[in-house]
């Protein structure tokens, strides 16, 4: 029976991908296209929106696993649309993408069911994006309802997560090099390019096994962090929820 903390390490990978899917799909950027945005822009401008209208330097303290100045031009560059639009359009990508890629799957409804009190009655200190988006209104649909759920959920997991590689003094590029999506460490082409994608400026340094075993010790972090949002749910529910995300391991 998975208790809370198994339960956010176990959950962590396909809620990150399929909360997070939707940034780089279709959807996305048909929404691009129609806006004359740019793919960073709409990121920025849809996924920070929930901030208000502010400057970039305070997109950039939420960002944190992203340069400053590569935050700033595509948060200003996505002016076009409001903020408030901006956030309306990048949630109807992500139901429209859970409507494509979730759709097929009858799990949908009961991940969205068990995904709502973890939302409703999870701390937003430290997670400002999860407070924004828990805010957001939800569809009533099943794979839309999910696929927003996990957004919200992985917003949460990925503030608490850069405070706790900001605790470690560990700089967010270092934290990059160190470690993977799954959080275990990586070797050094793999590393550099998620910072390239990221667009830290080159050359990288190759993380040694001390930065390395100091990411892993972030990693663990993250997970004690995570368990109390999941201690509203029984072990039986939790087992549950572990199961039915299992489909996303390989997506």
């Amino acid at each position: 029976m998975a208790d809370p903390r198994t339960t956010a390490a176990q959950v962590k990978t396909p809620i990150g991908r399929l909360g997070g899917g939707f940034m780089i799909s279709r959807e996305a950027k048909a929404l691009c296209e129609e806006h004359g945005l740019g793919p960073r822009e709409l990121y920025f401008r849809g996924r920070c929106g929930v901030l208000g209208e502010c400057d970039a330097d305070v997109v950039t303290s939420v960002a944190v696993f992203f340069p400053s100045q590569h935050v700033e031009p595509n948060w200003n560059g996505g002016r076009k649309l409001t903020a408030e639009h901006a956030v309306e359009l990048y949630a109807q990508a992500c139901q429209a993408w859970g409507r494509r890629n979730l759709g097929g799957y009858d799990g949908c409804a009961r991940i969205a069911e068990l995904l709502q009190p973890v939302v409703e009655q999870a701390s937003p200190v430290g997670a400002p994006l999860f407070a924004g988006w828990r805010a957001v209104p939800l569809p009533g649909d099943p794979p839309a309802r999910a696929a927003q759920f996990m957004h919200v959920v992985r917003e949460l997991r990925g503030g608490l997560h850069a405070n706790a590689v900001i605790a470690a003094g560990m700089h967010p590029l270092d934290a990059t090099l160190a470690a993977d999506h799954r959080g275990g460490p990586l070797g050094r082409s793999a590393g550099e390019a998620i910072a390239r994608f990221f667009e830290w400026p080159e050359p990288y340094a190759t993380p040694g096994p001390e930065l390395v075993a100091r990411r892993a010790a972030v990693e663990e972090t993250t997970d004690d962090l995570m368990a109390p949002a999941f201690s509203v749910l029984t072990e039986g529910e939790s087992d549950e929820l572990i199961e039915l995300l299992r489909f996303g391991d390989a997506r």
